[in-house]
């Protein structure tokens, strides 16, 4: 699982800003109980995505998925894959 500064290194590169706080944010739930590393069906998805606009401004969108996209190639996922919705969608997909 990438980290939070693999993350801010990441969007440092492609976006110009770090984006310390929507990286935070995306992975606030990371290793306590009772999600574990199983925090990602919180946020990790479309819902998550446009909860980062509302809260950090439409310019996170993009850093948002991209950390999200990140985190879902470590599980396998490749780009022509679907992208989870929410919640439920991320479950279903097989995430979780």
């Amino acid at each position: 699982m990438p980290t939070i500064e693999e993350h801010c290194k990441e969007s440092l590169l492609l976006f110009g800003k770090n984006f310390a706080r929507v990286h935070s944010w995306l992975d606030e739930f990371a290793g306590k109980h009772p999600y574990g590393m199983r925090h990602r069906k919180l946020r990790h998805h479309e819902a998550g995505i446009q909860e980062v606009i509302v809260l950090f401004g439409i310019e996170a969108g993009p850093v948002a998925r991209q950390h999200i996209e990140s985190d879902l190639r470590e599980e396998g996922w490749k780009p022509n894959d679907p992208f989870p919705k929410n919640e439920k969608d991320y479950i279903r997909i097989g995430f979780f």
